[in-house]
Formats: C-alpha cells, sequence, structure tokens
C-alpha cells in the first residue's frame, strides 16, 4: 500500500466526519431550539422538572445520587470528552496534526481565537471578580454547529475550509480541557487521585504490553471516572486521558498504516454517531433552556453576556484572521487552497459558535450562581447566533458556486 492508498483513505474519513458532524450541527440547533420552547411555555415546569429529576446510579457497592441534568453534563458528556480525545490522538498521530505545515496555521489561529476573546471578556468584566470566573466561556467552537452552517453553501464551500474550520476547533478543544484542569478544579480529595492514578497507571501498562483489546481499557475508564468524580476534578477530563491512553497504529509492525484498523478508531467510530446524534443534542436539550419572560435589556447588554457576545463575535474573527493574516505575510503559512482573506474572514465568524464548549464551561463557572450562569447562558445563545448568521450569509456572498459534475 502506497502514498497513494494512505491518501484515499484519508480523505474518505474526512469525508465521513465532515458528513456526520454537519448533520450533527443541524440536530443540535434544533434541540436547543425545542429547549428554548419548553422553557418558554406551559411545559416550563414539565422540562424543570426533567432537569431536575433524582436518579441514583450504583457502581459497585456505592452508589451515586445526581439530578438527570448533572449525569448529562458530568457523565455522558465525559463520553463527549473521550470522542474528542480520541479525535485528537488520532489527527496527532496520523491526520491533520501529524504534519507541522499543516499543523502551525491552525495551531496559532487557534491560540489567539483563544486569547483575544478572553482578553475582551476580561475588559468587559475587569470589575466584577465574580464574572470573571467566566473569562473561558467565549474561548472554544463547536464544531458541529460550525461545519452544519457551512453543509448549508453546498458545493460553495472548498474542502481546505473544512479542514482548516476542524483543525482549529479540534485545537480549541485541547486548550478548552487544559483550561478546565487547571481553572475550573477545586476542593480536591488527594486520596480519590491516588486511585485515579493507579487506573491510569494500569492503562499505561497495557498500552507498554501492547494489549489492543478495548475491554480492559473502558473498565479502567469507569473506574477513573468514578475517582475523577470523588476528587473534585471535572469527571470529563477521565474521559480524556481514558481516551489518550486508547492504541492508536502500531508503527513496528507490518500492516500498513492507512489500512490498519487500530482499537481507537473502532471505538471513535462507534461512538461518534451516539455522540454527534444523542449526547450532544441532549446536552444543548437540556443546558439551552433559558425563560425569556422578564428578560429586559438590562440583562441582556450588562458586562458578563455583553463579554461573551464581543469575545465570540467580534474576538474570534479578529484573533484568528488576524493570526492568518501575519502568518501569511510572514512567509509561515498560506491559506488552505480555494480560500483568500473574505473567506478566512468568514471562517473566523463561524468560529464565533461557541455553544457546546462555552455552555459547558458557563455551568462550571458559574455552578452556583443561578443569575450569571443566566447571563451566560444568554451571552453564548446571543453571540452563537449572530456568527451563525453572520457567517452564513457573509460566507454566500463571498464564496462562488462551484460548478458540478455532470
Amino acid at each position: 500500500m502506497g502514498l497513494g492508498t494512505f491518501r484515499v483513505g484519508a480523505l474518505q474519513r474526512l469525508t465521513d466526519f465532515f458528513r456526520l458532524e454537519a448533520a450533527s450541527g443541524i440536530v443540535l440547533i434544533a434541540a436547543a431550539l425545542v429547549a428554548l420552547a419548553c422553557a418558554n411555555t406551559p411545559l416550563h415546569d414539565l422540562y424543570q422538572g426533567l432537569r431536575e429529576l433524582p436518579v441514583q446510579v450504583r457502581i459497585g457497592a456505592a452508589g451515586i445520587d445526581k439530578p438527570l441534568l448533572l449525569w448529562i453534563n458530568d457523565g455522558l458528556m465525559a463520553l463527549f470528552f473521550l470522542v474528542v480525545a480520541l479525535e485528537i490522538k488520532r489527527e496527532t498521530l496520523s491526520g491533520q496534526l501529524s504534519s507541522r505545515d499543516q499543523l502551525v496555521l491552525p495551531l496559532v489561529c487557534a491560540a489567539a481565537g483563544v486569547i483575544v476573546p478572553a482578553l475582551i471578556f476580561w475588559w468587559s468584566n475587569r470589575g466584577d471578580a465574580t464574572a470573571l470566573r467566566g473569562w473561558a466561556i467565549p474561548t472554544a467552537t463547536d464544531i458541529a454547529f460550525a461545519l452544519g452552517i457551512l453543509a448549508l453553501l453546498g458545493s460553495r464551500v472548498p474542502l481546505g475550509m473544512k479542514l482548516l474550520l476542524s483543525t482549529i476547533a479540534v485545537v480549541d478543544d485541547l486548550i478548552a480541557i487544559v483550561i478546565i484542569a487547571v481553572f475550573y478544579t477545586e476542593g480536591v480529595s488527594f486520596t480519590a487521585l491516588g486511585w485515579a492514578a493507579a487506573a491510569i497507571a494500569a492503562m499505561a501498562i497495557l498500552n507498554r504490553r501492547g494489549v489492543t483489546a478495548l475491554a480492559p481499557y473502558l473498565l479502567l475508564g469507569v473506574v477513573l471516572w468514578t475517582c475523577v468524580l470523588k476528587s473534585g476534578v471535572h469527571a470529563t477530563l477521565a474521559g480524556v486521558v481514558t481516551g489518550l491512553m486508547i492504541p492508536h497504529v502500531n508503527r513496528h509492525n507490518e500492516l500498513d498504516d492507512a489500512t490498519e484498523h487500530s482499537p481507537l478508531e473502532t471505538l471513535e467510530h462507534a461512538l461518534h454517531p451516539w455522540v454527534a446524534y444523542g449526547i450532544l443534542p441532549l446536552f444543548a436539550f437540556a443546558n439551552a433552556g433559558l425563560a425569556l419572560g422578564g428578560l429586559g435589556m438590562d440583562e441582556l447588554l450588562s458586562p458578563l453576556p455583553l463579554g461573551i457576545a464581543l469575545g465570540l463575535v467580534l474576538g474570534k474573527p479578529v484573533g484568528i484572521v488576524s493570526a492568518a493574516v501575519l502568518m501569511r505575510v510572514a512567509g509561515f503559512a498560506r491559506y488552505p487552497r480555494g480560500m483568500d482573506f473574505k473567506a478566512m474572514l468568514g471562517l473566523g465568524l463561524l468560529c464565533g459558535i461557541g455553544f457546546t464548549m462555552s455552555l459547558f464551561i458557563g455551568s462550571l463557572a458559574f455552578a452556583q450562581d443561578a443569575l450569571r450562569y443566566t447571563e451566560g447562558v444568554i451571552g453564548v445563545l446571543v453571540a452563537s447566533t449572530l456568527s451563525a448568521v453572520l457567517g452564513y450569509a457573509w460566507l454566500r456572498v463571498v464564496l462562488k458556486p462551484r460548478p458540478t459534475a455532470g
């Protein structure tokens, strides 16, 4: 098997990925709209009761009691982060992040797209120490939502734009994972962390011994999730660690890496549809239901939602496009094939769609502050909607229809 086979296989995987993520984005939007409808109609009490429904899960001799909303955010979202970690590992070892030439532009753009929104949020809320806990809310891009908007543009969108957008979003997710681990962890139990470390060590030993069966890793992942949940560190990080421990291609065997069906790819392909069409829409439904009654301009224009909105709608495109232009002028990177400055600006606007990760970080930042959390949701929903509309409208104008074969 040669380089041509590798490229064909990689292109097919990318095509499948974009098709799945784009469709998922549309389902995600629908779930958020249904949540808003439930929260602002006579179904409000039923909706709130469902979110607060107590659920007990027994793991061995221990029982864990949490409302349904927290099971979704702490439990099911761990599977989302597991898939994110699998995707990051695959892309780093054998995909878009494995080559320096492919990595430099999205890496710098993603970093700038995190820093500039965070600075804008800080400037907007610099006098309020409590609100500043939400500084990371406008830093991440929702890949499913953004690719869903791109899908509406059909054949106008060059493959290079989809690749760059998805790679920036993957790097965004990686940065967001680090932010959650460093800035949104408190009240740590070192005993529970010790047991978590033991579970990680066991996975590492399995890796070193070349164990490729998925069952041992997944069982240890459940143990790790339980320990991390009890430790005070956010439980979703257990999904990240488990994903990074799943074996990928074996560089030392005789199988072609392009065709080797690794345990990582097996698990990613099995989980991705469930995450895309089940977990993420369920998360959107449970977290986007904001009761709009009684909200006025004072709430909409208060510093917290304003900082989030400005960070996503303005900060994301300014950071990403400025970084891309500077990299191009300095000769370190070029725009992807089929893209120019105007297309880059449209991509930057779409990267202002924060949604899933922004809502998630907001739930961590303001877990004990209902008013701030509500303001955060307002900012995320307004900003993501504006970014989607502006990005779609701009790209509809600047991207010319491409002739179809026939």
